[in-house]
């Protein structure tokens, strides 16, 4: 059985220090910054050679005109003219958060402030099970059963790869603009668009490819309010769209863009969280009374793992309009309602989650034992709005960019979610598997780190070939390992809160900017597993004379002995955080990985 399979040391987690740049490492101390946050950029920013502040001091005199988008003029005038002729309009996004949020800064700028009549305006989401990802054949279906059908269809998250879609839609009479930030197919932008808004176009002159697809949306949205200030149609007083920076900082932070040499993505967000603690909308509001107190203010963390899962759930699960609800919700106690929807898709998806990974780690165990440079991994029985989730545990477990298959709705076809490693682009990778065996690969797209697949079961075998090959052309001899990458020691004396205070003055943190993870030995003093499925461990924690208190969450799995014991010496890496609790504040460490040493 699976199970009995030992896994190789060569998939063992190792932790190691962070190369830096020694550059920015200079830098950041002449520009007076601490050694510890210079330490930090360092070891985030290689060959980064801009301007420290703009990602130091964010702010939004860093963003990019969105006249600097490749189309942005075209689409803008398109939109301004379906206003102005009262043309319905069709907003058709990803169910995700990215999309959802997206979704509402369309929708809120159409009705708030270019006065479009909610009569006019139809909300296209997919349902991702039953429709699938982007412009799919159910929603081209629904759009044109619409009465009245709308004119304009405009995209946001979606439709770059869409092209066969895009062009039913364009012979029944429908343009369509396509906002996204998702790579295009080799053959370009899709030749039945009206406009294609995509910083990744190879010819779009956009300086930040990185930006999310509710910033491409946002961007959009406040040239179109330039563009009807320019032909009369609206006032010059006309607010601007900044208060709607708000969900653009959420759906940024959840789609997991670059907050690293990125000084857009961070200047949103940093402003974006500045919106979300005022507290102005209910979404925002119930939010707040669902995680107590002790949560506030909400950082770039509550936005990854608090608001973002639960919207993300209910897309992965269901409909994705209780979603979309609760973020427009003008009451609290609307809001309120889809907030408790939301909250009881994200307990289920857990539970699935939690299935799903202990099967998929059985079915690793082979894969990893033959040492296969990339994990494939179908489960039958498996639901396709987990797959990403469980893909993203392998990885982190194994050190190996994993593909997550499901049987999808269509007979005799399977749908996959992937995730990879820093070494391998995904995208590229499935591009290069179609281009190997295209029968086995009929449908994909994603990026660099995340990628969506279509699959004939009868061919995963061969497709199963085919992607380990384009892998292995991608990686060559590369050793494969999960790696903790950490910042350096932190010595007792810096276990303090002092120390947090020093770190946080460097945030928003996210993705390619990971927040400080540092390393040291602890004596084991204490340890008791917590949490409902009692795979967590409380943890004290001694370095020389000072004990701190730490969490280590998913410590334990099924079926495997615990990584340590009581009195143990061991190397620890470890994230430093507040604990509030009823007005008090006190440190504790985030425990991400840790080994006993040998006597």
């Amino acid at each position: 059985m699976p199970e009995a399979i030992a896994i190789p040391d060569s998939a063992r987690c190792r932790i190691q220090s962070r190369p830096r740049d020694e550059s920015v490492y200079r830098r950041g101390l002449d520009g007076g910054l601490s050694e510890l946050q210079s330490r930090i950029l360092a070891g985030r920013l290689h060959g980064y050679d801009g301007p420290l502040e703009a990602l130091t001091a964010p702010a939004l005199r860093y963003l990019s005109h969105p006249e600097q988008l490749c189309d942005a003029r075209r689409g803008a005038e398109r939109i301004a003219r379906a206003v102005s002729d009262g043309e319905h309009i069709g907003i058709l996004t990803d169910y995700d958060v990215d999309g959802i949020t997206s979704h509402v800064v369309m929708l809120r700028s159409m009705t708030e402030l270019f006065g479009v009549p909610a009569q006019k305006l139809h909300s296209l989401i997919g349902h991702r099970i039953n429709d699938g990802y982007g412009i799919s054949l159910p929603l081209v279906e629904r759009t044109l059963a619409l009465k009245p059908r709308p004119s304009l269809v405009i995209t946001a998250d979606c439709g770059s790869s869409d092209e066969p879609r895009i062009a039913r839609l364009r012979e029944a009479g429908i343009d369509v603009v396509v906002t996204d930030h998702h790579a295009l197919p080799i053959e370009g932008p899709p030749a039945s668009a009206y406009a294609t808004i995509n910083p990744t176009r190879p010819d779009c002159g956009y300086p930040d490819k990185t930006i999310a697809g509710c910033m491409v949306a946002w961007l959009t949205m406040s040239l179109t309010r330039s563009v009807l200030i320019e032909q009369g149609a609206l006032s010059a007083s006309t607010p601007k769209l900044s208060p709607w920076l708000s969900y653009v900082a959420l759906g940024t932070v959840a789609d997991c863009v670059s907050l690293g040499a990125s000084a857009a993505n961070r200047a949103v967000v940093t402003y974006g969280l500045k919106l979300i603690n005022r507290m102005e909308s209910a979404c925002w509001r119930v939010m707040a009374e669902r995680l107590g107190a002790d949560s506030m203010p909400f950082n770039a963390e509550t936005l990854a793992f608090q608001m973002g899962p639960r919207i993300n759930a209910r897309s992965r699960l269901d409909d994705p309009y209780a979603a979309l609800h609760y973020m427009l919700a003008a009451e609290d106690g609307v809001a309120r309602q889809h907030l408790q929807i939301l909250d009881d898709d994200n307990q289920a998806r857990k539970a699935l989650e939690a299935d799903m990974v202990e099967s998929a780690r059985a079915l690793a165990k082979p894969q990893l034992a033959d040492d296969l440079p990339a994990l494939v991994i179908h489960l039958p029985e498996g639901h396709a709005g987990v797959q990403g989730i469980v893909a993203s545990r392998l990885v982190q477990s194994y050190g190996r960019p994993t593909l997550v298959l499901t049987p999808a709705t269509a007979p005799d076809m399977l749908t996959g979610s992937g995730r990879s490693i820093e070494a391998l682009h995904l995208r590229d990778a499935l591009q290069r598997t179609h281009d190997i065996a295209p029968s086995s690969l009929p449908r994909f797209g994603g990026h660099r780190g995340a990628a969506g697949v279509g699959v004939p079961l009868a061919e995963l075998g061969t497709f199963r070939h085919a992607f380990l090959q384009a892998v292995r052309e991608q990686l060559g001899e590369r050793e494969l390992f999960p790696v903790v990458w950490t910042d350096g020691s932190l010595n007792a004396s810096q276990l303090t809160l002092a120390t947090l205070d020093e770190l946080e003055v460097l945030a928003p943190y996210g993705r390619e900017f990971d927040a400080p993870l540092f390393e040291a030995e602890f004596l084991v003093e204490q340890l008791r597993p917590v949490g409902a499925e009692g795979n967590h461990l409380m943890l004290e924690l001694s370095c020389e004379a000072v004990v701190s208190r730490a969490i280590w969450f998913r410590a334990l799995n099924p079926g495997e002995a615990a990584p340590i014991s009581l009195g143990d010496r061991i190397r620890c890496a470890f994230k430093l955080s507040r604990n509030r609790w009823k007005g008090r504040e006190s440190l504790q460490l985030m425990v991400e990985h840790a080994e006993r040493l040998t006597p």
